[in-house]
């Protein structure tokens, strides 16, 4: 891709509950504030904790399809389109960048950890999209140093935007509590104090929060995608939204890196 004036931001977001996409929130509504500040880019990378394989794939589709990924929800949910064109060049580029260690692939659409976020952000979905896998055999830092050699793209006018949750633990999901149990405060904070301080490097031991990190996530994969966020974002100013934890067990804290 063409170099771009414009340096685009990284955004992590805490993409909580697929019915996210429908409903007017406080967390939407900044999802859309910021696609609408921020310069448009001419694609969009994302990684999302709904993406988990055996080493890291990259769409490479010219369409993806959209993948609806999570079971249970009125069916409106299932109606509900966003369906942007793809970048096999981009693909390619990334790929390539990344050597051995990455290949590219059809078998992946667009899940919801996604499509969830940028039908606030993009509404129009007009900006392409590659969205790009989790590798599970990756260490924490092995993602965190994946991602560095993606920063390049941050020149190329392309958007890179991560998608999870940094609590996330649905066996002790409230339905019906609008805040977050003490503990997952605590954590996020904990999360945040480091992330502010640009200290990357403690969160890959996230258990030296205490105990407030054994019942943060049963698995990482919601985790991971901030470590990617901060790997590609290095010497940037950050901007914390969404600052909040809700159903007890989620939190919704997202970072703008720009």
């Amino acid at each position: 891709m063409n170099p771009s004036e414009t340096k685009m931001p990284v955004v992590f977001v805490g993409h909580g509950s697929p019915m996210n996409a429908l409903l007017d929130t406080p967390f939407s509504k900044e999802w859309k504030r910021i696609g609408a500040t921020l310069p448009k880019p001419k694609a969009i990378l994302a990684v999302s904790a709904h993406w988990v394989s055996d080493g890291t794939k990259v769409n490479e589709a010219k369409k993806p399809h959209q993948s609806y990924d999570m079971i249970g929800f009125p069916e409106e949910l299932y109606a509900h389109r966003y369906r942007p064109e793809g970048s096999p060049a981009l693909a390619k580029e990334i790929v390539d960048r990344l050597g051995k260690s990455a290949s590219a692939t059809t078998s992946w659409g667009i899940d919801h950890g996604v499509w969830v976020v940028l039908s606030w952000m993009y509404p129009k979905a007009d900006i392409p999209v590659v969205e790009m896998s989790i590798g599970r055999h990756l260490s924490l830092a092995g993602h965190y140093e994946l991602a560095k050699k993606l920063s390049f793209l941050r020149n190329e006018g392309v958007l890179i935007l991560l998608s999870g949750n940094i609590v996330h633990n649905l066996s002790l999901v409230s339905w019906d509590m609008a805040n977050g149990y003490s503990w997952a405060d605590a954590f996020d904070a904990w999360v945040k104090e480091k992330v502010l301080a640009r200290q990357d490097a403690a969160l890959f031991s996230y258990r030296h929060a205490g105990r407030f990190a054994d019942k943060a996530f049963q698995t990482e994969e919601h985790f991971i995608p901030l470590l990617y966020a901060l790997g590609a974002s290095e010497g940037a100013s950050i901007e914390v939204f969404n600052d909040r934890r809700t159903m007890g067990a989620l939190s919704m804290t997202g970072y703008l890196f720009r």
